[in-house]
């Protein structure tokens, strides 16, 4: 684990598959140090095949947990999924479901059919789907969509600006956690 530790430190690594049970360490750890650290993308690779073991894997971070015995193909088939979705980020697509954002085009589709958003919602979409998976405040979503800038917000843009988005793309994906965000 400590050769892996140096050699991300150093590198830019995009995919890191983990087993739990390392000769020097424990891969739980190292999944958090490569959480805290990056957003690559996490596989634990284990014979550890208990609930607890896999929530704990994910708790940590984790975008997949594999028990072993497991089939090649279907890793393999895992990690390209992954590795497209990384691609179409560094290339300013996002998907969801059947909506397709394209950044670079500033064009929502869902189904084929385009969109139209504002300014603001399309750069909240986009901000949810980067953070796909983990629970948003409303607080980190001002910040990321509405910054700093002296701009006026009171405390209901951003559910009145969740509700909009909801209603346009016709999905109900969008979760609000109570007391949390979304």
């Amino acid at each position: 684990m400590t050769e892996a530790r140096a050699l991300f430190d150093k590198e830019n690594i995009d995919l890191v598959i983990c087993d739990i049970t390392l000769p020097d360490g424990n891969g739980l750890d190292f999944g958090k140090a490569v959480r805290e650290k990056s957003n690559s993308v996490l596989i634990y690779l284990t014979a550890m095949d208990q609930e607890i073991d896999i929530v704990n894997g994910y708790d940590t971070g984790a975008d997949d947990y594999i028990t072993k015995p497991f089939s090649v193909n279907i890793l393999t088939s895992k990690v390209n999924a992954f590795m497209r979705r990384l691609s179409n980020k560094e290339e300013g697509i996002y998907t969801s479901g059947d909506i397709e954002v394209s950044v670079n085009e500033m064009q929502v589709k869902k189904a084929g059919a385009v969109i139209s958003l504002s300014k603001t919602e399309l750069q909240l979409l986009v901000c949810l789907l980067e953070n796909a998976g983990h629970i948003l405040s409303k607080e980190i979503i001002l910040e990321k969509v509405w910054g700093f800038d002296g701009q006026f917000v009171d405390d209901n843009t951003v559910t009145v600006n969740i509700s909009r988005l909801k209603n346009k793309l016709g999905t109900d994906s969008i979760e609000n956690v109570r007391g949390l965000g979304y």
